[in-house]
């Protein structure tokens, strides 16, 4: 599948977009600089949880830039549809194009998405077939980070030597309310709500129902309870390779529908 960039013209996405990434380049840069590297450099941690914060914040940060630029599974205006597949398709009462079923219009994109999930302000981007994936890492990446981050706030006054290359009284008069306030207050908050948000995104793809059609009461009776767990994440993921779930640096293969059903013979 070959890397295609979608961009949303929204203002108000473009808001919500930067304010993500400006809480993560505090994240990134703040805070390490004031607990992780100095604690690192006298010895009070390993260099393996230095490397796994970064590690954890790069994937953060390529699962938002890709979520947020990569083609949800927007249909072309003039669609091949294969003679067997006819019967699965509809026209679409908003731009009068014909769509596969279960897609949906996005108005403020001004377009139909293939298994449209909703519209993300916070990505300024649809999360859709071709998308999904990655909005799944973005949420699951984002809570590593954010508690990474209350972790080392809460260490850094209840558990961590203090430093001896540093003032502790100028320490605490700059710094201790933009760590132990501001970084707690995002962290507490980012870590919430992705939680509940990637809970929500994980049941409904285990049970092969998106957001809008849980808002709409659809219930799915084409797999039904046949669906395992693994076939769930794979088919969202592209790939049956489990460590592969969790790579940004990829693209998505839409897996034969064959494999599904020989699996279940």
């Amino acid at each position: 599948m070959k890397l295609r960039l979608h961009f949303v013209v929204d203002p108000m996405g473009w808001l919500c977009i930067s304010v993500i990434f400006g809480i993560w380049l505090y994240n990134t840069f703040f805070v390490p600089k004031l607990v992780l590297l100095p604690h690192y450099n006298e010895g009070h941690i390993p260099w393996v949880l230095v490397v796994w914060y970064y590690v954890a914040s790069a994937f953060c940060v390529v699962a938002l830039i890709r979520a947020s630029t990569a083609d949800p599974g927007r249909l072309p205006v003039d669609p091949h549809i294969p003679h067997s597949e006819r019967e699965h398709w509809e026209l679409c009462n908003k731009c009068n194009l014909m769509r596969p079923k279960r897609s949906h219009h996005c108005s403020r994109c001004g377009h139909c998405v293939r298994r449209m999930d909703h519209h993300c302000p916070w990505i300024n981007n649809c999360v859709g077939e071709d998308n999904h994936w990655l909005f799944l890492q973005l949420c699951f990446y984002t809570q590593i980070l954010s508690l990474f981050t209350l972790v080392l706030d809460f260490c850094q006054y209840y558990y961590f030597q203090p430093l001896t290359r540093l003032d502790q009284d100028k320490f605490t008069t700059r710094h201790e309310l933009a760590l132990l306030r501001v970084s707690a207050l995002t962290g507490v908050v980012m870590f919430a709500g992705m939680t509940s948000l990637f809970h929500t995104q994980l049941t409904g793809i285990l049970t092969d129902q998106t957001t809008i059609e849980k808002m709409s009461q659809f219930t799915n009776e084409i797999y039904g309870a046949k669906r395992s767990w693994q076939w769930a994440l794979a088919e969202v993921c592209g790939t049956r390779w489990k460590l592969l779930w969790l790579i940004p640096f990829r693209s998505r293969q839409p897996l034969p529908t064959g494999q599904h059903l020989r699996s279940h013979v």
